[in-house]
């Protein structure tokens, strides 16, 4: 939330502060459990490992993996060891996972994606734990020197803004990417599709600069800081040793050298500065990847073959395609205005179907007229669950339905005549199952048998008795698969290697997917009555990289591929198609590794293999356990006020708790604060208690003093209503303050002690659509807030606000028009005055006043792009715009009885600056002109002010 303030000296370290714990508290979802969880654990040295009851084995796997790796690979990082608290979730279907400070903890996600060419065909457990425990050493090996000083000073915030600024994001993934290629046998650091974004570029003879790379763009596509970060440490490992960047990191996070000290410790250890390394680590897989070009005949395009104009920025991503007929095609279409759609290509035009609802991938099936897709939706209460259901959606009207519901389905596929789907079921007790499910109701037919304990991936039916699926064993080996829908017996067609293969199709008697071969992934072929198999060695068309999701009609073939401006189509004549015959064995092998030797020279090398399922203790976790987890001191200095806060949260993310002092500059007192919120029920429940030493009025002309004591209790209905293609929450909710003032010695005699209580009751709603990369707001949305305050003892208080803001389209695509409507009430003699939330007129001084209605238009356009930043410090990728006008109307009642009336107009204009701070936290900060109509009766003069807006938090 952005609000006007004055910038207080100390803002800088706020914002640094607020910055470097502004990524780890998205990732963490407060109270997002049902109650009804039992919890397990596993307590070891380096970790202790909860799990929900009935997931002991995925309990155990991971347990065991980080008990034998520890120790194994230590030496390349730091020998510094604190246990952490590693949650297992199981009911949302997001794959991700995290480790964090403030506080110390990690939680895998446990439902793996679909697309094994992304992060790999690992066991999901497995995967995770090679990962993220490589991010709890760091941590743990990073708090030297200045980051160690931050910590004891502010707790784990204060190491980890030392180390976000100190040691890039680009070290920890890379470093965390490289552990989990070097124990195992395959990990991204061995996968093209990991590679894809850097090799368009070169393709393309795109050189963006280090700080474009590092932050992103708006309107050209850069690869994220996984890829450049395993290049460098790959790069550095190989060529300066396996304890090179344990030298360099433990140089940075004590900040030897004061400024830059990454780049210090990379020059003082290898004798490079800085941009040299860096060049030299992009320029050793540039040589790799046109060595094996040449070497393996790859279909890719060479580098520096820009096929497209020079300034051309991010066009489109094209995924999935589908043909009807030869001369018509169905695809997902995403650009970064747009958010994503279907759309019908014939011949050379394009028409939207229908936007998509909310999902996680662009994955779809089609059949005769119908698309059906799997979807996302959150739960209504409970943050970390959510669902993936089934969606039809009719490609002639455009209308789509719910076929299936709170379910976790994903890749659905036709059946051949259309009124059966199967689809991935991926249950929350870690088991994948194939469903087949009747298309008219929705409900389930049978569930086919999974007797060897596979995890199924884009399933295609193949006649009405058999499906084939690119499938996963426990060890993450692949295969295609043909199953028997009766028995779910299989019948492997390919042997299993740590390749990964995706998106089959299956056209008559041929199977076609793509797979990982060499430096390359590509594009087979393999026969379903002689399982002869063929490569398709066409020439990527159009400056791609990789060949994806292939389509097939009667003389028509497509594929897709990734370049500089998204992914494309390729398509060709069928009787054009070049098909290569190929022993399976040949193709079947090892992953690449990229010139990098360094991933096999060490005892820790294909470690994963080695570790044993040993019987480890389990025992119940208690949801009580460590409360109170208190892990940082906050500074938050909004002058006149000057706080510091101890914040706690617990491990289950069930109770969030704050002890605070504020010292108040205009008044003089001292405030002691501890405030709770407990979310682990439907809704949360808060309290909290203040006390108050030295407030100060002014009375017959001198200092007044008392001190207060204020109780305060509440409940909250945090709902989130989202579905479809629109994201919607609500809090409902009420608290009761209960406030009491005693007068000081010698004003004991002239003051009673007063005491009163009030209620404070309040809706919040906000509903929007989905909104594109560029778009500054959804282009259709609502957020509606109600508050009532009223006084239920002691004096004769209330005020009511409703505030809402309401978003339309402007005249082109990333322009917006936002109308803001407000109505303020209060009594006419209110004893007390409560918070003044009213959205006054801009540029004036605002009061609150007995009646207040304001209308507020604003036009919000970007202005430019620069994509530039200055010292590694600073980036700038938007500024943007925004015209207002204000009209505020306002009554109020003076001393004498008689009524005061009053307007307020305003109008003006406000720029921002969407920008990064040290290449890795997201700052929006600007300037305001207001010219006032009317007269500003309540302060200031003239009518010009000029305002500087700023974030005074983050979150």
């Amino acid at each position: 939330m952005i609000k006007l303030t004055k910038i207080p000296l100390q803002l800088p370290l706020l914002l640094l502060l607020l910055t470097a714990t502004a990524t780890i508290a998205k990732a963490q979802e407060f109270g997002g459990n049902p109650p009804s969880i039992k919890w397990k654990q596993i307590d070891m040295r380096a970790a202790k490992v909860i799990f929900p009851e009935g997931l002991d084995s995925a309990g155990l796997r991971v347990a065991n993996i980080v008990r034998r790796m520890n120790g194994a690979i230590q030496p390349t990082i730091g020998f510094k060891q604190r246990q952490i608290s590693i949650l297992l979730q199981n009911q949302t279907t997001i794959a991700n996972a995290y480790v964090g400070l403030a506080p110390f903890r990690s939680e895998f996600f446990l439902t793996p994606e679909q697309n094994s060419f992304d992060i790999g065909s690992l066991s999901w457990p497995e995967q995770l734990a090679i990962h993220e425990f490589r991010h709890v050493q760091q941590y743990n090996n990073f708090n030297v020197g200045f980051s160690h000083t931050l910590k004891v000073l502010f707790g784990e915030g204060g190491q980890a803004l030392a180390n976000d600024i100190a040691i890039p994001n680009w070290f920890f993934e890379g470093d965390a990417v490289f552990n989990e290629t070097h124990v195992s046998e395959q990990g991204r650091g061995r996968l093209p599709w990991f590679f894809n974004g850097f090799r368009a570029l070169w393709a393309d003879g795109r050189a963006y600069s280090y700080m474009k790379i590092r932050n992103g763009s708006l309107r050209d596509f850069t690869p994220d800081w996984y890829p450049l970060g395993y290049m460098l440490v790959s790069y550095g490992r190989e060529k300066y040793g396996d304890d090179f960047w344990r030298k360099v990191t433990q140089d940075a996070a004590a900040y030897k050298g004061v400024f830059y000290p990454l780049d210090r410790a990379i020059k003082k250890y290898s004798g490079e500065d800085f941009t040299q390394f860096r060049n030299d680590g992009y320029n050793h897989y540039k040589q790799v990847f046109k060595e094996d070009q040449s070497r393996h005949n790859s279909i890719n395009q060479s580098f520096n073959n820009s096929i497209i104009n020079a300034h051309q920025h991010f066009i489109a991503d094209r995924e999935y395609p589908v043909y009807v007929n030869d001369s018509t095609m169905i695809y997902m279409k995403s650009t970064y205005d747009h958010i994503p759609v279907f759309v019908v290509k014939t011949g050379t035009h394009e028409k939207k179907i229908s936007v998509r609802s909310v999902s996680l991938d662009t994955y779809f099936a089609y059949h005769d007229g119908k698309i059906v897709y799997a979807a996302y939706r959150p739960d209504l209460r409970w943050n970390y669950r959510d669902y993936s259901e089934l969606m039809l959606l009719d490609v002639n009207t455009g209308k789509e339905h719910r076929i299936t519901k709170n379910t976790k389905y994903f890749s659905p596929d036709f059946s051949p005549n259309g009124q059966t789907i199967v689809a991935i079921k991926e249950g929350t007790n870690g088991k994948c199952d194939l469903h087949l499910i009747n298309i008219a109701t929705g409900q389930l037919i049978s569930i086919i048998p999974n007797n060897e304990n596979l995890f199924y991936t884009y399933p295609k039916f193949y006649g009405n008795d058999y499906l084939i699926a690119a499938v996963r064993t426990p060890k993450g080996k692949m295969s295609l698969d043909m199953i028997d829908i009766k028995t779910g017996s299989n019948k492997y067609l390919l042997p299993f290697s740590y390749q990964p293969i995706a998106f089959p199709l299956i056209k008559s008697d041929t199977a076609y997917f793509s797979a990982t071969s060499g430096i390359d992934d590509r594009l087979f072929a393999l026969s379903l009555k002689t399982f002869k198999l063929y490569e398709l060695t066409n020439f990527n068309l159009n400056g791609s990289v990789g060949n994806y999701e292939p389509a097939i009609s009667d003389n028509k073939f497509a594929w897709v591929g990734f370049t500089a401006f998204g992914y494309q189509l390729n398509e060709v004549d069928k009787k054009n198609l070049q098909w290569s015959p190929i022993e399976p064995e040949q193709v079947r092998g090892s992953l690449a590794n990229f010139g990098i030797s360094a991933l096999k020279r060490d005892s820790s090398t294909d470690l994963l293999a080695k570790v044993k399922n040993d019987s480890l203790p389990v025992t119940k976790y208690r949801k009580s356990h460590h409360l109170f987890n208190f892990h940082s001191l906050i500074p938050n200095f909004n002058d006149p006020n000057y706080t510091l806060s101890i914040e706690g949260e617990n491990v289950l993310n069930t109770l969030q708790s704050q002890v605070s002092f504020t010292y108040n500059r205009d008044e003089g007192y001292k405030q002691f604060g501890f405030d709770a919120v407990y979310g682990a029920l439907f809704p949360y429940i808060s309290g909290g208690a203040d006390y108050t030493i030295d407030r100060r009025g002014y009375h017959n002309g001198s200092n007044i003093y008392w001190d207060e004591t204020d109780l305060h209790g509440g409940l909250e209905l945090p709902l989130n209503l989202s579905y479809g293609k629109n994201l919607t929450s609500l809090q409902a909710g009420s608290d009761l303050y209960y406030t009491q003032s005693a007068f000081q010695q010698p004003f004991r005699n002239m003051f009673p002690n007063q005491s009163y209580a009030y209620s404070n009751d309040y809706i919040n709603l906000r509903n929007n659509i989905q909104q594109a990369r560029q778009n500054i707001f959804p282009r259709f949305g609502q957020t509606i807030a109600l508050n009532y305050k009223s006084a239920i003892s002691g004096i004769s208080a209330e005020q009511f606000l409703a505030n809402g803001s309401f978003y339309f389209p402007g005249f082109t695509i990333n322009h917006n028009v936002v109308i803001n409507l407000a109505h303020q009430q209060r009594n006419k003699n209110n004893v007390i005055n409560f918070s003044n939330d009213f959205p006054f007129s801009r540029g004036y001084t605002a009061e609150n006043l007995y009646d207040m209605n304001k209308a507020g238009a604003n036009y919000h356009f970007p202005i430019a792009y620069p994509d530039a930043g200055v010292a590694n410090t600073f980036y700038l990728l938007r500024i943007r715009g925004n015209a207002f006008y204000d009209y505020t109307y306002a009554t109020d009642f003076y001393t004498s009885g008689s009524q005061f009336k009053g307007t307020f107009r305003s109008t003006g204009a406000e720029v921002y600056f969407d920008s990064e701070l040290f290449n890795q936290g997201a700052v929006s900060f600007g300037f305001r002109y207001s010219y006032l109509i009317d007269r500003d009766v309540f302060g200031g003069s003239g009518r010009n002010r000029f305002e500087i807006i700023v974030p005074v938090t983050v979150f």
